[in-house]
């Protein structure tokens, strides 16, 4: 029986890489396409597609045939990723290289392959593949428009559409330049609100909205981004917590005339815009306030700009975003934008629930308790939905139809967190799936109204005596979900993962892996990440609980933490550490705490206000005074330091470093351009004023993912060690 090694961890073959990402219905109905990990190379993906009649895998694009279209082309390019392609990948947390993402046209006739910032365009179904931006150039957010007659595209600041049936590039904007850019999400969209988009077409290719951003604005902060050899400062327009966002102006513009208007969403100057898209042939933008307690739903006409808001939002702590916007046909009788239909999902009554508009008026086709998710599609009779209704735990799909009069009908059956995909008429879904038993399966599921057939099984993950992970099976430990009380009553999930192998006198010790932030769910029965192996191989116990304020659940379990952070999570967890008291394999004097970026936070939070509980620590990429943290986030939970000086200073770390008693290691990438070095240097300087003793690793280069190969393996092996020597 093998032990897990942090250099197997992250050693080709991956050890579960065999799943397809990103599956997709081929436009004719007869493959499944997917992105899959290149062999000998676990960070390079190429795209694959399965035959549904006789269930045939094939590789149908890599980077050998990549390679001689951009010969045949004279398409190499030997420019390095543009600043605005490494802050979107940074953005996305993409880590892989290749072909990282793909789409059909609209009309089925072509496949789009962004590759390192040229688009490639494929023919079906003949598959003749060629390069159609410039050589030399790169592109970001290569899509195609809605009518199938351009692919568009963003370079230097600047739109630009590739007319397919006249073969010639044509520039859409020409001033993005040195701090305006259009069509590129700022980094705030991206960053905080989700919105990677900076342009949408309209339904019928006749129009193209877009966002003209102008940093100028936000104030110019020095940061350092410290290689091995070299500093680099990098002026980088940071929005810090209270200070000024960007200017973000939404235009539109006709294609065939050329002509561009600006669409007034503004009713602050402040205010976000938080979601464009379109319904039928009306603009449809979402206005969020600055303080983000309400958000606004507006149809314009983007040929007069004259706009009716058409849904209200409010909320007395803060609005999720969503992206469930989902266009119905317009209602027949009805004139003007007064016939728009439209699904939105609303937390109004405390969860997130799906509604129906039309007339006017918002109807509830859900209700109670669960939550809905994601919008994955609809017609005028049904939607299909992926969420919750029983418990957070786990993820399905679901069947609603419109006319309301019946319970959600669950097409997910079994048990385990289902990620779904639905093909164009909604007659059939991919389901990528898995469970705490089951690494993984992809099926193709028949969806009815009358009934559900048998899931076609595509791909499999199980362990068999092939499957890389099999050398480690025998010491794997399957974790347990359970369910704790928080001190106001709700309901705290925890996966609990025991040591492997026998137990050592005295109990084992527990590591609490936490993450601990908003938006963040860690309590799922899926298959366990890796990381939770490495350390039960290494005789630790494992700890996960989605303290109040985490995601995935109501209003009411995350307002607690509204103007304070770093309070009622770590009461939450010190529930978690009170229930490993009570278990009688569990050495209470040696329970540590584990976290990167908000559970880095989280880390410091437990470790330096719960000394008697927490002995050793290792918090990476932690924030440690949220003043030095972005607006959208940080405003959203605390609102301004003007206007909560208290909250802020009560939210810090740096006001509790003299509770530090037990060890603590800190690791920071030292070119982090989203949790800035200067968290950690401040931290490093509170500490040692207070002549308090802690270790420390930073990463030369390194952002905030840390993903470099040999940076996880050495950090890893670090905490391993860390953990070795103190617990």
């Amino acid at each position: 029986m093998a032990k897990l090694t942090v250099e197997r961890l992250f050693s080709d073959p991956p050890l579960f890489g065999r799943l397809p990402q990103n599956p997709l219905f081929t436009p004719d109905g007869q493959y499944v396409a997917y992105l899959r990990v290149a062999p000998g190379d676990r960070e390079r993906l190429e795209l694959w597609r399965v035959d549904l009649g006789h269930g045939m895998h094939e590789c149908w694009v890599d980077d050998a045939r990549l390679a001689r279209v951009r010969a045949t082309a004279d398409a190499a390019t030997s420019a390095a990723p543009t600043a605005a392609e490494q802050a979107e990948r940074e953005r996305r947390r993409q880590f892989s290289h290749g072909i990282t993402a793909y789409s059909f046209s609209p009309d089925g006739k072509h496949l789009l392959l962004p590759v390192d910032g040229t688009a490639f365009l494929m023919q079906l179904p003949s598959g003749d593949l060629r390069a159609i931006t410039p050589p030399g150039t790169r592109q970001t957010d290569i899509r195609f428009s809605t009518d199938s007659n351009n692919v568009s595209y963003v370079r230097e600041g600047n739109l630009y559409r590739y007319d397919l049936q006249r073969d010639q590039e044509l520039p859409l904007t020409a001033d993005g330049m040195g701090y305006v850019s259009n069509g590129i999400a700022d980094f705030i969209a991206q960053e905080e609100m989700h919105r990677f988009e900076g342009y949408w077409w309209s339904p019928d290719g006749r129009w193209l909205a877009f966002t003209r951003v102008d940093e100028s604005v936000v104030s110019e902060t020095l940061r350092h981004e410290i290689q091995a050899d070299t500093v680099t400062v990098v002026p980088q327009r940071y929005p810090f917590a209270g200070a000024a966002n960007a200017d973000v102006r939404l235009l539109v513009l006709h294609i065939d005339t050329g002509r561009i208007r600006e669409i007034p969403y503004h009713v602050e100057d402040d205010d976000y815009l938080a979601r464009v898209g379109w319904l039928d042939d009306r603009l449809a933008v979402q206005r969020q306030s600055r303080d983000q307690r309400t958000l606004e739903l507006y149809a314009f006409d983007p040929d007069t700009g004259d706009g009716q808001r058409l849904v209200e939002e409010s909320s007395p702590t803060w609005i999720n975003l969503h992206d469930n916007l989902t266009a119905l046909p317009r209602a027949a009788d009805a004139p003007g934008d007064a016939g728009l239909r439209f699904l939105w999902t609303s937390e109004r009554s405390g969860h997130s629930h799906l509604y129906l508009s039309e007339n006017g008026s918002l109807r509830p086709l859900t209700s109670g308790g669960g939550r809905i998710n994601r919008v994955l599609w609809a017609d005028d009779q049904r939607a299909l939905v992926s969420g919750w209704l029983d418990t957070p735990t786990e993820q399905h799909l679901y069947e609603i139809m419109l006319a309301g009069g019946t319970a959600p009908r669950r097409l997910s059956l079994q048990p385990g967190w289902h990620e779904p995909v639905i093909n164009s008429d909604g007659s059939q879904a991919l389901l990528r799936s898995t469970s705490l038993t089951g690494p993984g399966r992809l099926e193709v599921l028949a969806v009815a109204s009358d009934h559900t057939t048998q899931p076609l099984v595509l791909a499999d993950d199980a362990v068999d005596d092939q499957h890389p992970y099999f050398p480690f099976k025998g010491a794997h430990v399957t974790p347990q979900l359970g369910m704790l009380t928080a001190e106001d009553g709700q309901t705290l999930h925890y996966r609990l993962t025991r040591p492997a192998g026998g137990l050592p006198a005295g109990g084992a010790p527990v590591i609490v892996y936490v993450y601990g932030g908003p938006g963040v769910q860690r309590v799922r029965n899926e298959w366990p990440p890796l990381l939770l192996q490495l350390l039960c191989q290494h005789g630790y116990g494992v700890l996960e609980l989605d303290n109040r304020g985490s995601g995935n659940r109501d209003r009411s379990f995350e307002a607690p933490i509204h103007l304070r952070l770093g309070a009622a999570e770590v009461r939450d967890q010190v529930a978690g550490v009170r229930f490993l008291s009570s278990l009688p394999w569990v050495n209470a004097s040696r329970i540590g705490v584990f976290g990167h970026s908000y559970g880095g936070y989280m880390t410091l939070m437990c470790l330096l206000q719960q000394p008697e509980l927490f002995k050793a620590g290792v918090a990476v990429a932690p924030v440690s005074d949220w003043r030095l943290y972005d607006t959208h986030y940080t405003e959203r939970y605390l609102a301004t330091p003007q206007t909560n000086a208290a909250g802020y200073a009560a939210s810090s770390v740096l006001d509790y470093v003299d509770g530090l008693r037990g060890k603590l290691l800190i690791i920071h990438g030292m070119a982090d351009d989203n949790v800035l070095f200067t968290h950690a240097t401040k931290l490093f300087r509170a500490l040692q004023a207070q002549l308090l003793p802690f270790e420390m690793m930073t990463y030369p280069g390194a952002k905030h993912g840390l993903q470099e190969r040999d940076v996880s393996i050495h950090r890893f092996n670090l905490l391993l060690d860390f953990f070795g020597r103190n617990l």
